[in-house]
């Protein structure tokens, strides 16, 4: 797989924060009466308020996301990156431009790249910075203006399925990395994390490759 530029995602992708995202929800739904599961099955990829907007239309939105924030901010010591990411991350940098594309607000956003140590590029793109989220492609689109690369001629590098239709949705040539299971994650390219491939870079592109120890892979559909 070959792009001009790499547009991250950071939970899930970058940075391993799902166990402290599903507990923090999993809390507010206990304290909401809201059942977990409903929650978790909404949340991954997608901005806090609209979260919390969905969930609880008829409550201070920006007052509940706020207090998440700084719940969020007191569990870093849990945050650690995906296997390989800080050193894929700058290996791409020294080819291509790079941005990170996250739904988390700057703050958050900075604080968890920091306790995984995960470098933050010049661009980053946060939940304050686009009206609309995932699954809406703005911040991808974004992303790609800031870098001055057409979103189409990045990679763009996605763990869930708001982040995916994002992508997709900005033209750009989507990996998912991890597991998530979805007809769309499975009809893409696939990274289990980021150890083991090889980059290169060639005439202002990045090509990025596996070796034995870590295909890139299509999974197969579930059967019926």
């Amino acid at each position: 797989m070959s792009g001009r530029a790499a547009l991250f995602d950071m939970d899930g992708t970058l940075v391993d924060s799902t166990e402290v995202v599903e507990t923090l929800w999993t809390e507010f739904g206990a304290r909401h009466g809201i059942e977990p599961a409903r929650i978790l099955s909404y949340a991954h990829g997608r901005q806090s308020r609209d979260i919390v907007a969905r969930f609880l239309p008829e409550t201070s939105v920006d007052a509940a996301t706020a207090a998440l924030l700084e719940e969020e901010l007191n569990r870093l010591e849990e945050i650690r990156a995906v296997p390989g990411a800080p050193e894929f991350l700058t290996r791409v940098a020294a080819h291509v431009p790079v941005a990170i594309v996250t739904s988390a607000p700057r703050r958050l956003a900075e604080a968890r790249l920091a306790a995984a140590g995960v470098p933050v590029p010049d661009v980053l793109i946060s939940g304050g910075d686009v009206r609309t989220g995932k699954p809406a492609p703005e911040g991808y689109l974004l992303a790609a203006r800031r870098l001055r690369i057409p979103a189409g001629a990045c990679l763009a590098f996605e763990d869930a399925e708001a982040g995916l239709a994002a992508a997709m949705g900005a033209g750009a040539f989507t990996v998912v990395v991890g597991n998530h299971d979805s007809p769309r994650a499975n009809a893409l390219p696939r990274l289990p994390d980021f150890t083991n491939l090889s980059v290169t870079g060639r005439a202002g592109a990045v090509t990025i490759s596996s070796t034995p120890d870590a295909p890139v892979t299509r999974r197969e559909p579930r059967r019926p």
